[in-house]
């Protein structure tokens, strides 16, 4: 939704936060490595960001953590590949993969069309909340978006 009186590219809306052409979502938190991280209990469902997967352009492929696998807070787990370039894929808190998005080795281009829904990565069942306390807020994520597009 473009804002028809050209007030800036700072935009606030109810659920989520525009800067420019990206959307940060006010339900979830973030990484630096542009991860986003929404709780669900004592999981947390992790994807990449709009920020991110526009970077990337076309998603072409994917590669993610085995399901039952450890990870720690900031290690890469995964992969996740472009026609442009290919990029890591970090755990943003310590804990058990519980799930993979599966649907992704098929249709990886969900990344592209809905980052933050059906192109979800995997789900990691918590092993510290202490971590989540070391993620960015939507408004700092997207105070880093603008620092980084010159916004």
């Amino acid at each position: 939704m473009e804002d028809p009186l050209g007030r800036g590219v700072f935009r606030e809306l109810t659920d989520q936060i525009r800067v420019g052409d990206y959307i940060v979502l006010k339900d979830r938190l973030y990484t630096e490595s542009d991860e986003w991280v929404k709780r669900e209990g004592d999981v947390v469902v992790v994807g990449i960001t709009d920020y991110a997967q526009k970077k990337l352009r076309d998603v072409v492929g994917v590669e993610l953590p085995e399901p039952g696998s450890s990870v720690s807070a900031g290690e890469a787990v995964g992969s996740i590949e472009s026609v442009k370039a290919a990029a890591d894929i970090y755990a943003p808190v310590s804990g058990e993969v519980v799930e993979v998005n599966e649907r992704l080795y098929d249709e990886p281009e969900l990344v592209n069309q809905d980052p933050y829904g059906e192109g979800w990565m995997f789900k990691i069942r918590i092993s510290d909340e202490k971590e989540l306390e070391k993620l960015l807020t939507p408004e700092q994520y997207a105070e880093k978006i603008r620092k980084e597009e010159g916004l």
